[in-house]
């Protein structure tokens, strides 16, 4: 089925064009452009600050002149991943798409729903010429995936709206009244690299066919985690004169890695004891996860000893670092029944030539719980002699259950689907807390189709939840004061 002939078809026309064009966090120039040119050609004041947002101003259809004007958000990137075995250039390629059933996915990588859905939307009643609407306001940010620098630097003073409309969100059923913050733990250290012995045996573990995910929104799910799974087997390695030539585990931290692969030297006399202990416990992982992983593969193959491996010391160090340090989640809330307040994901870890690096990212709608997990990790790498760094803090967003935007949204819906949406703070990072810093006074809500797999190759949006979304984001853009 053609995408661009599924209703409303002037969402999903824009989120192909949107598609077509690379837009990897903090390469966004050429999606900046998109925009920008966009807006111009439809003769609206439109413009871009200094890091990169993009605004886009249009005035209020007739008869909707005294209604309050309303910020319409949502950013410009996307996480990009693919599978393994999946041939594609993100800097030149855009999105393959296609349909299966309710389903609108990717062929082997990210869609990008999340969140051009919510670009798409803002385009299309940027350009509409029968859609009754107050003055909007579009906020299109930059680099939301990879440290909300957008939201971050976007100044006081140049957003006009009084209500803002961030359309990020990944249920349907959902109306978004706060979110957790975030801190990246980033942990370093050298190693002395030693001559691999003479007769080593060579061998290569991959751990692949994890679902990965959202590092917030889906890290209650009990998934595996690629790094976590990878450093049970190289724990076995201990106690076999296995030593460690390189490691790669993971690319980004907001995303719940899926693959790890470790190049090691083994000697050749215990060779066959830890290949049956690897084998023994690769199943019994497996059937842990059977569940929720369901195509876990562990696989080992034969390959030429290295040259140099880590050391003794070093690598016993960095696995039972990675053993010690938490991943998943840490608290529930006692404020919200069933959200999860913190959480960490052992996003990244990397050993090359003499460096190790290990890559975190915290999360909690709490900030003094979010510290204290960061300095929990932080005490577990600097006890192994890593360098510990802590950066890119975002703050969350403080739910406020008597905003008269949500009052709007709530009745909206419940008018327009007969039943009661769920009014949530979810444990993802909205721009929404960064966006209030400088906005105090705005009135922000979030909702947004339904998005599945987000991060991952497996992420797909529903066709009927975006006819859903654009049903109530038309009827409350009516429906405000």
């Amino acid at each position: 089925m053609d995408i661009n002939k599924l209703e409303p078809t002037a969402v999903w026309k824009n989120f192909s064009k949107l598609n077509a064009v690379p837009r990897p966090s903090k390469k966004e120039e050429r999606v900046i452009s998109f925009m920008l040119e966009f807006g111009n050609a439809l003769e609206l004041e439109t413009f871009s600050d200094a890091i990169g947002n993009v605004i886009i101003r249009k005035p209020a259809t007739k008869g909707m002149e005294d209604k309050k004007m309303i910020t319409l958000q949502s950013h410009l990137d996307m996480v990009h991943q693919k599978n393994a075995d999946t041939v594609f250039d993100f800097d030149t390629q855009g999105i393959e798409m296609y349909v299966d059933e309710d389903w609108v996915k990717a062929n082997g990588t990210t869609l990008g729903a999340d969140n051009g859905m919510g670009v798409a939307a803002i385009m299309a009643l940027l350009e509409s010429v029968n859609i009754p609407h107050p003055a909007l306001e579009a906020l299109f940010t930059i680099d939301e995936e990879t440290g909300m620098t957008g939201a971050f630097e976007l100044k006081a003073g140049v957003l006009q709206g009084q209500i803002l409309l961030n359309l990020d969100t990944e249920e349907d059923d959902e109306i978004d009244i706060g979110c957790a913050g975030g801190i990246d733990v980033t942990a370093t250290r050298t190693y002395n690299e030693k001559d691999g012995t003479h007769g080593d045996v060579g061998l290569e573990i991959t751990v692949k066919g994890l679902k990965g995910g959202h590092s917030g929104m889906d890290i209650h799910k009990g998934l595996g985690n690629a790094n976590k799974i990878m450093n049970r087997l190289l724990y076995l390695g201990l106690d076999y004169n296995v030593r460690i030539s390189s490691l790669n585990g993971g690319s980004l931290r907001n995303a719940i890695p899926r693959e790890s692969v470790c190049k090691l030297n083994v000697g050749r006399k215990h060779a066959d004891k830890f290949l049956k202990k690897v084998n023994k416990l690769s199943e019994a992982i497996k059937a842990e996860l059977s569940v929720q992983e369901p195509n876990l593969q562990i696989e080992l193959i034969d390959i030429k000893p290295a040259k140099k491996v880590m050391g003794l010391g070093a690598q016993e160090k960095l696995v039972k670092t990675v053993y010690a340090a938490h991943n998943g989640v840490y608290a529930m809330s006692g404020a919200i029944d069933d959200l999860v307040e913190t959480s960490n994901n052992i996003a990244i870890v990397k050993v090359k030539k003499g460096e190790i690096k290990i890559g975190c990212l915290t999360r909690s709608s709490v900030d003094t719980a979010k510290l204290d997990l960061a300095n929990s990790l932080r005490s577990a790498f600097e006890i192994s002699g890593f360098d510990v760094e802590l950066s890119g803090s975002y703050p969350g967003w403080n739910p406020n259950p008597n905003s008269e935007i949500l009052t709007v949204a709530k009745s909206t819906y419940i008018d327009l689907f007969k039943e009661q949406p769920r009014v949530v703070a979810c444990h993802a990072g909205l721009e929404c807390g960064i966006l209030g810093q400088n906005y105090p006074d705005v009135d922000m809500v979030s909702f947004g189709p339904t998005i599945l797999g987000a991060h991952s190759p497996d992420e797909r949006v529903s066709i009927s939840s975006v006819q859903k979304f654009w049903k109530l984001l038309l009827e409350i853009l009516k429906n405000t004061n």
